[in-house]
């Protein structure tokens, strides 16, 4: 059932064309920028798109240019850790760009986390690839109710909503879903 939703809006999200890409890559950063989400925040990480994922360039581009801090994920095991972006890339194990000889961070100490996804629904439940990748990693904020960083934001395209995903306990919710269109918070 979940692979085969998985299945369809992977194909789904493959299938938009380049300028629609492009576009909808500059509506995202509009989005983030409109809901004040780069305010008081200096380490942020993002993602390059993979798998059709949702076009994250002009977001990076903006970034880059009034001086953040920023960071891509990095496989170490089962869970992740983000290197910051520089010039040179190796691919890990799923064929994804990693940066190389930068400065690695663990994910509470970074600011604001953009996650790449799948699927999501009206109440911000967000759909992965199924590695638990994220999940595993940010495992600490659900133990701790208190704990303030990172915020964490999932990036999508519109047609990736889906009528109602089932939240598992191991799920870690997210601050907020910003599609071309929309901000779920």
């Amino acid at each position: 059932m979940m692979k085969e939703l998985r299945k369809q809006l992977r194909l789904l999200r493959k299938s938009i064309d380049e300028k629609t890409r492009k576009e909808d890559g500059r509506k995202i950063l509009h989005q983030c920028q409109k809901n004040k989400l780069f305010e008081g925040v200096k380490h942020i990480a993002i993602f390059i798109p993979n798998d059709g994922e949702i076009e994250t360039e002009h977001t990076i581009k903006f970034l880059k240019d009034r001086g953040y801090f920023i960071y891509l994920p990095i496989l170490v095991g089962e869970k992740l850790k983000f290197a910051e972006m520089g010039e040179h890339f190796r691919k890990n194990r799923f064929g994804i760009d990693e940066p190389m000889h930068t400065h690695i961070m663990d994910a509470e100490q970074i600011d604001l986390i953009f996650m790449p996804l799948v699927g999501f629904d009206k109440n911000k439940n967000r759909l992965g690839m199924g590695g638990g990748f994220y999940d595993k990693t940010l495992s600490f904020k659900l133990k701790s109710k208190n704990y303030h960083g990172p915020k964490l934001f999932g990036l999508a395209f519109d047609c990736q909503e889906v009528e109602y995903l089932d939240a598992q306990p191991w799920d870690v919710p997210v601050d907020g879903i910003v599609t071309p269109t929309r901000f779920l918070n």
